[in-house]
């Protein structure tokens, strides 16, 4: 919020005209602190403007964030309804998984054009013309997911692998575009983008559950089969439960349109942060210039108008390493990425393809309620963080152990799927949801606080925080894709019928 000040007129009648003119008195507040040391408020009007103009920037950093991974996110949750009505079946979330780590090529270039041939590259150029095709994309999705052409002598599902390639182009380039861009901004804004980073995941999986998908019924398959068989004898009866799906309440192309529409959205709010003038962006002449931070900043008058992300800096401090501000040694550095990379990896490939694995055994409640919890789990941490900005590597690394043992744990469910512990006891699936819970809360809060320490090196280290992102992605989905869809390393539990001695 840019700091304005108020002059405290009840202390100037205390001294005269000269003393006042020779400048012997010049007493000046922040805003916020003539609020709470005066007992006579500002008015109103004074602090309306910057307000509105930071609630707007909040939304729209949150709404532009929204469209970073809406798509793709929103693709996985509607697999339930997808896959029953392709050629590919169940093997597409397989052919998903390749088609994400294929579109990296577009953070690539971007990379190494921001290292070989800095300043070429146009990043809000590059941003706008990768959400203008998410949103072509989705919305063409809705029209030619279930067409099919004959390749090879089989039918194949050409147009829903090819649009889905470029979604996942988008995504995967939003990484190293998106967050870049966030150096325009105040710092206090890049929490909010996070919040809305976290959002696109948890709006699908809303709108999914609003529309039904997955929704299963347990029904008994003795009656069907005595029907059919129209047969009296007994003996030939089985008493299973059958897991049924229910039809949905809207359709796939309804859903597709909504991505469609969220990817709009996004697009809006990204030309309303370039071009509105409410919007509170880095001064020309700020902390900021080309990723480095302006010598004068550092030496601030006055600490209380320092932002709430705005971090602490010595005033003469020695730098440590070339990287960024040189706040930092390039041991400290490596232990950043590495955290950073390890934590996406967890996060975004692993422990999502054994997701099912892990809390299906424990009933079609809990993995549902799993799903959601952990899509709203990662909000939260971004929210969380927004006033708890802790930047000490030492709790960075506590926070990334603790949430590696808690996957260890859901891992190690998934290994033992369908008969892992406590299958029959209600605590099980308690335990197993709370720990996804526990799971993204840390390691989101973890990466939303290194996104933050990165913020403060400069605009490069955040097109590295983003390749790294997408680089720990992609190690996660190398190591687990042949575990699960190649050599069948792990079983699926039936959420009505999970038989274990």
């Amino acid at each position: 919020m840019i700091a304005k000040t108020v002059m405290f007129h009840g202390w100037l009648h205390a001294f005269t005209p000269t003393q006042l003119k020779e400048g012997l008195i010049h007493s000046q507040f922040t805003v916020q602190d003539f609020d709470s040391q005066t007992p006579n408020s500002a008015p109103n009007s004074i602090q309306s403007p910057s307000s509105i103009m930071s609630l707007l920037t909040h939304l729209l950093a949150c709404l532009f964030g929204m469209g970073s991974w809406v798509s793709i996110n929103g693709l996985w949750v509607e697999l339930p309804l997808l896959v029953p009505q392709i050629p590919e079946g169940w093997y597409l979330p397989s052919y998903l998984s390749v088609l994400i780590q294929m579109a990296n090529i577009g953070p690539l270039f971007v990379t190494l054009m921001h290292r070989f041939r800095p300043g070429v590259l146009n990043e809000s150029a590059v941003i706008y013309l990768i959400v203008a095709m998410g949103t072509v994309a989705t919305f063409l999705l809705a029209f030619f997911w279930k067409e099919t052409v004959v390749v090879a002598g089989f039918p194949r599902s050409v147009a829903l692998l090819v649009l889905t390639f470029f979604l996942a182009a988008v995504d995967c380039t939003s990484s190293v575009t998106f967050l870049p861009f966030m150096m325009r901004l105040k710092p206090e804004y890049l929490t909010t983008y996070y919040i809305g980073e976290g959002v696109s995941g948890l709006l699908p999986a809303l709108v999914a559950l609003v529309q039904g998908v997955g929704v299963v019924h347990c029904i008994n398959s003795t009656q069907s089969l005595n029907h059919s068989l129209n047969t009296s004898n007994s003996n030939a009866v089985t008493f299973d439960l059958q897991a049924q799906y229910q039809p949905a309440n809207f359709s796939v192309e309804v859903f597709f349109f909504f991505l469609s529409a969220m990817m709009l959205v996004c697009l809006v709010a990204f030309l309303l942060l370039n071009y509105h003038p409410a919007v509170a962006r880095e001064p020309p002449n700020g902390r900021y210039t080309n990723g480095v931070k302006a010598k004068s900043q550092s030496n601030r008058k006055w600490s209380e108008q320092k932002s709430m992300m705005e971090p602490f800096r010595p005033v003469q401090q020695k730098r440590r390493s070339s990287f960024g501000t040189g706040a930092y040694s390039w041991m400290q550095v490596v232990y950043i990425f590495v955290v950073l990379a390890w934590t996406n990896a967890l996060t975004n490939t692993v422990l999502p393809s054994v997701q099912s694995y892990s809390c299906l055994p424990y009933g079609n409640n809990a993995y549902h309620l799993s799903a959601t919890m952990a899509a709203v789990s990662n909000p939260l941490a971004c929210f969380i963080a927004m006033f708890f900005p802790i930047r000490s590597l030492l709790l960075m690394g506590a926070l990334t152990v603790v949430g590696s043992g808690v996957g260890a744990y859901i891992m190690f469910t998934a290994v033992l799927s369908p008969c892992p512990v406590l299958v029959h006891d209600v605590s099980g699936g308690v335990i197993i949801v709370l720990a996804w819970i526990l799971f993204v809360l840390t390691l989101s809060y973890v990466k939303v606080i290194i996104g933050v320490i990165l913020r403060d090196e400069g605009h490069s280290a955040l097109v590295w925080c983003g390749a790294v992102v997408q680089l720990g992605s992609l190690l996660g989905a190398i190591t687990m894709f042949p575990l699960v869809s190649v050599f069948n390393f792990f079983s699926s539990g039936d959420p009505c019928n999970t038989t274990c001695p």
